[in-house]
């Protein structure tokens, strides 16, 4: 497989070589050797987009320390970089240094693959995941999601084949962000039952609550998969000028908004996400307020009822501007 084959998925994810959670380049590190590993032995055409989003000085850029894909891997990885005097334009720059919603956006925009993944940068993907995804026959009406498992982070000391770090993974198990499949298939057959013309949508309009309580919102910044016109259509994630709690959740409402269908991948079909104590599952409930003291962000509610009027209305939420994700800016690109 050559490099500059078209890619069938696209992969984004942002970062800055900042050691934000402690050991950012060995998780980093792994998670790119994951996923060279698997685009080589499933032969899956891909591009992993790196949005470096305002880049400490002092510090190399990231494509100078991860490594980069061998001349055979059907992987090929592109490091854009959204330099800081684009930062400095949103007022709360001084406190969130990377706005990962719209550095997201930034490589979604900028994606050639046919498929688009949000996802992040301490992540490892089950080889059950990974098969789905090199099958390639994705459905563009769909929005895939994978359940996140967190393991201990003892996993970056390991040293060993990535099979042996998976099956690893598969037995250290801290927590399992997902949804109870019983009740998930309970809902989406209520849901397709009101999308029949029997009722032809009244259950949407009268309680859009059903359709915002399938959606599988838990840890969603990890693995969300569209179709790449299905990103254009709902904009991509809104560009707020906040902390990014919760505008995940507000990508795969707008995402079932238009009538993009939910598809939870079996469980054996996950991410393992390494875990750090100040990510922002972990914190307390009085460490998030004060987090959100410095760092203004969206509470549940105010995303809730955003998410309920899309719904209902069955529109996007219409925050974005025309060129959200930069479009027309030229942004500084070094490809491996």
């Amino acid at each position: 497989m050559k490099t500059n084959a078209a890619p069938y998925l696209s992969i984004v994810v942002t970062s800055r070589n900042d050691n934000h959670g402690q050991d950012l380049l060995p998780r980093t590190t792994l998670f790119v050797n994951g996923l060279i590993t698997q685009c080589t032995r499933f032969n899956l055409p891909a591009e992993l987009l790196v949005v470096e989003w305002n880049p400490p000085p002092q510090n190399p850029p990231l494509h100078a320390v991860l490594p980069a894909p061998p001349p055979d891997c059907p992987l090929r990885v592109r490091y854009i970089t959204v330099p800081p005097q684009l930062h400095r334009q949103y007022a709360n720059a001084g406190n969130i240094p990377l706005y990962q919603m719209i550095a997201k956006n930034v490589g979604i925009k900028r994606a050639k693959g046919q498929f688009v993944l949000c996802t992040n940068i301490d992540l490892l993907f089950s080889d059950e995941l990974f098969e789905i995804l090199a099958r390639q026959d994705l459905q563009p009406d769909c929005c895939y999601r994978a359940d996140r498992c967190d393991v201990p982070d003892d996993v970056l000391r390991l040293n060993r084949p990535l099979p042996e770090l998976l099956y690893w993974c598969s037995r250290h198990i801290i927590k399992r962000w997902s949804r109870n499949r019983l009740l998930l298939a309970f809902l989406n057959g209520m849901i397709k039952v009101d999308k029949t013309r029997l009722l032809n949508g009244l259950v949407r309009k009268k309680l859009p609550f059903l359709y915002f309580l399938h959606l599988v919102a838990d840890a969603c910044g990890d693995f969300t998969l569209l179709a790449k016109p299905a990103w254009e259509a709902i904009k991509g994630y809104p560009e707020l000028d906040l902390y990014s709690v919760h505008i995940d959740t507000m990508g795969i409402a707008a995402a079932e908004a238009l009538g993009y269908r939910q598809v939870l991948l079996p469980a054996k079909a996950c991410t393992y996400h390494i875990y750090h104590l100040d990510g922002w599952t972990s914190l307390s409930a009085t460490q998030k307020i004060k987090f959100l003291e410095k760092r203004p962000g969206l509470g549940i509610d105010v995303v809730v009822f955003a998410a309920l009027e899309a719904i209902r209305n069955r529109q996007p939420y219409n925050l974005n501007p025309d060129n959200w994700g930069f479009a027309g800016i030229h942004l500084e690109e070094v490809e491996m």
